[in-house]
């Protein structure tokens, strides 16, 4: 350990602090520091804000404004998701990278590029209330997290509101959930004609709809009856699981979204490294789940839905051959008497395969990456608290350091020499390695096998 720094770090956030000590002090006269100014303006409020922001690695539109990416490649690539999706052809991929190099970052700049596209956003994160096996807790997540550019709330709810119920949007729509090639229940189209019909007269049965739309059950009962009210007589609704009704409506609500004149709808997946968490079962269904939003196969045609999914970098080595995944996942399906275990086996096999050759790896900053980054950070910290931030000197330069380990030290040397000129903070990192033990409390609950009626 340096003499005067704090060895410090953690798995995922790639911490780095440091502290004073005696020993690392030098003149207060031989420190070229401005004093720090005592009023703080709405900019420098601002700039607190994603100063803080960096140092906690949680993502921010306004550090991700000024730092940009910092990954040329994925971005283009990203870009022209985009057009193929907004084309009618749904396109995913994935991204890795150790914890702190910059996922949750990259992930909020593919935000702002797809909100300036005119693309609806969900972030979601995998985690124990959102399972990536459980399509349907994940549509529910992405749906309540989806945003617009322009948007004051949810954005599948803005867009039923804008919808032009007498426009050729809203026909097409209409048509297109009626029709057998968008496989949907007899519920959507059904819920969509009532809609129309109730929105302006009955808000109270129109907000039920949204709802439906966004994941809540509407029940048989309440539809029909809305319909006869209508004058529309009995619809006939045949059952349907919870499980199909999450796949059916992500269709509807992304041709929903572009109906209201949205490019698309963007889902964007972060910690997806947990699945290695999960019970061999469960990976193998994230897996599916995987090969499903990375390479666009949702089974319907016409979609103009685009994912992005991040996970670390050394999953593969970790889970896929730590565990043996390859080899043990196939085995274990192929003597399953369930009836989807053919179709699981693969799907599986694919998101592996996705996982193991198609991951799109992020790039070590380089020296020019490093200096750009230092001295947008050094500026922001500087009218963050209004002073003249000296030269420090962070973290020595390897190839092993992330981009969040050097931000962290930076702004932590500056904020101790902020406080006492005199002193010269030296940093120590330390990284834990990532965890992939099971435990299948991050599993979620069970799920339910047929929708409230």
């Amino acid at each position: 350990m340096t003499t005067g720094a704090m060895d410090t770090g953690a798995m995922d956030t790639a911490s780095a602090a440091s502290v004073p000590t005696a020993s690392t002090r030098v003149p207060t006269e031989s420190a070229n520091v401005s004093a720090p100014s005592t009023g703080v303006s709405a900019d420098s409020l601002r700039h607190r804000r994603a100063v803080e922001a960096l140092r906690a690695g949680v993502p921010s539109s306004d550090a991700v404004a000024l730092l940009g990416s910092g990954q040329p490649e994925i971005e283009d690539e990203f870009l022209a998701l985009l057009g193929t999706a907004r084309e009618g052809t749904a396109a995913g991929m994935l991204v890795g990278g150790g914890f702190g190099s910059g996922k949750s970052h990259l992930l909020e700049h593919l935000t702002q590029l797809a909100l300036a596209e005119g693309y609806a956003v969900s972030r979601v994160v995998v985690s124990k209330e959102t399972p990536l096996h459980d399509p349907v807790k994940v549509f529910r997540a992405a749906a309540e997290s989806a945003v617009v550019a322009d948007g004051h709330g949810p954005a599948i709810s803005e867009a039923a509101e804008r919808l032009d119920l007498q426009g050729p949007a809203y026909a097409e729509l209409l048509r297109w959930a009626m029709s057998p090639a968008a496989g949907l229940n007899e519920r959507f189209a059904a819920s969509l004609l009532l809609y129309a019909k109730t929105r302006d007269r009955d808000p109270e049965l129109a907000e039920e709809i949204v709802r439906f739309w966004c994941g809540d059950p509407l029940g048989v009962a309440r539809l029909r009856g809305g319909l006869k009210a209508a004058g529309e007589g009995k619809a006939d609704l045949s059952p349907v699981t919870v499980r199909a009704l999450g796949a059916q409506r992500l269709h509807f609500a992304t041709r929903l979204l572009a109906a209201a004149g949205c490019a698309g709808w963007l889902v964007l997946f972060d910690e997806v490294e947990l699945i290695g968490r999960y019970s061999v079962l469960q990976r193998a269904k994230s897996y599916a789940q995987i090969a499903r939003w990375a390479r666009g196969r949702h089974g319907v045609p016409g979609l103009p839905l685009a994912a992005v999914l991040a996970m670390t970098d050394d999953f593969e080595a970790a889970v896929l051959t730590g565990k043996k995944d390859k080899d043990a996942i196939p085995a274990r399906l192929r003597g399953s008497v369930a009836a989807d275990a053919v179709e699981l086996v693969a799907d599986a096999t694919l998101g592996m395969r996705v996982i193991d050759r198609e991951m799109k790896l992020l790039t070590p900053p380089d020296d020019v990456e490093l200096d750009r980054a230092y001295a947008k950070v050094k500026e922001l910290h500087g009218t963050a608290f209004g002073w003249s931030p000296p030269d420090i000197e962070g973290l020595e330069r390897l190839g092993a350091t992330r981009m969040r380990q050097y931000i962290r030290a930076w702004i932590n040397e500056w904020d101790l020499v902020r406080l006492d000129v005199a002193f010269v903070p030296r940093t120590v990192t330390v990284d834990v390695a990532s965890d992939y033990r099971e435990d299948k409390d991050l599993e979620g609950g069970a799920q339910e096998e047929s929708e409230e009626g």
